[in-house]
């Protein structure tokens, strides 16, 4: 089904090109009102953008025309294009993904287009990925034991932030060169509150009691937990597409935690925390949040929250679950 749905849309986006449905972009780079497109697919470019282009939506739109194709409060895995999302790519001078297995659509489409004109980033080009691991206790997906999966999830490392951030401002500069310095402030101001933000967790694990983490839930962390040398526990990797773990599973979270004594069972954003819920009952451990920015709540994207933001919750909550 996932096949014909994906061959499907780059049938549409196909026609849309060669019929001249989508209005043809011009051979410069910038738009006819004078400003760039820049279309992300998800939160965390979206937000590095907007923090090049301005520093918040309000000021980046003096410079940018700028789209995120999730919509708030959805699932980034199971997200499926529209037409009219296929057409905003279509009309981006600079279009932005993750990168991975999640993205196969992605490819599908841009093989439809004709990007000579338009500058995508990747953001598993721009760092070194790693592949995802399964630890013990952890489910594998059935369906991907014989395939290589790389983490798609390079964004949690605030020093793959720092690089996913120098490769924007360079494809902004590159299609703006009239406000390089502008871009270039920007990133460089950005970049000093990322290092701020490295610093803050790597304080918190230098002065913690234990270097362990366990989440009931998926886990989309390995760059950060590599990054700051934790250990950790979880019930599915990052991508994976199962949500129902085994009776096993279960118990052997509830294991760690009661025979280690951690304090906080973590889940991630969006989710429906009912095995977080469970772990949290049976071992009195405090169920917290550690955001992994993939997407927000629509509430929290009206009021302009931030990946800073988010990371700055996740230094408190991290602090207590290695207390």
């Amino acid at each position: 089904m996932k096949r014909v749905f994906l061959l499907t849309l780059s049938i549409i986006a196909l026609l849309l090109f060669t019929t001249g449905c989508t209005p043809k972009k011009n051979s410069n780079v910038q738009s006819g009102n004078g400003k760039i497109t820049v279309t992300a697919t998800i939160f965390p470019p979206y937000d590095f953008v907007r923090a090049v282009a301005g520093g918040s939506q309000q000021a980046s739109a003096d410079r940018v025309n700028l789209s995120m194709l999730l919509p708030p409060a959805s699932e980034s895995h199971s997200f499926e294009p529209t037409p009219k999302d296929i057409i905003t790519i279509q009309n981006s001078d600079i279009f932005i993904y993750a990168g991975g297995e999640s993205d196969a659509w992605v490819n599908r489409i841009l093989a439809s287009m004709d990007t000579r004109n338009m500058t995508i980033i990747s953001l598993i080009d721009t760092v070194d990925v790693v592949e995802e691991e399964v630890v013990e206790g952890m489910e594998e997906d059935v369906e991907e034991e014989e395939v290589i999966a790389y983490d798609e999830h390079v964004w949690t490392s605030p020093l793959n932030a720092m690089r996913i951030v120098r490769s924007i401002a360079d494809a902004l500069c590159n299609a703006d060169n009239a406000n390089t310095e502008f871009y270039r402030q920007n990133a460089d101001d950005y970049i000093s509150q990322l290092e701020k933000l490295d610093a803050e967790f790597q304080a918190v694990v230098d002065h913690a009691k234990r270097n362990t983490i366990v989440f009931g839930d998926r886990f989309p962390f390995r760059y950060f937990a590599d990054r700051y040398g934790l250990s950790y526990f979880a019930a599915f990797p990052g991508c994976s597409t199962e949500t129902e773990p085994s009776a096993g599973t279960v118990a052997f979270l509830i294991n760690k935690i009661r025979n280690e004594h951690i304090p906080v069972v973590f889940h991630i954003e969006l989710g429906n925390e009912r095995m977080a819920d469970t772990i949290a009952e049976e071992t009195g451990a405090e169920k917290l949040l550690l955001h992994a920015c993939h997407n927000i709540s629509k509430r929290d994207f009206e009021n302009g929250i931030t990946y800073i933001d988010l990371m700055r919750q996740n230094v408190e909550n991290l602090r207590k679950a290695l207390q």
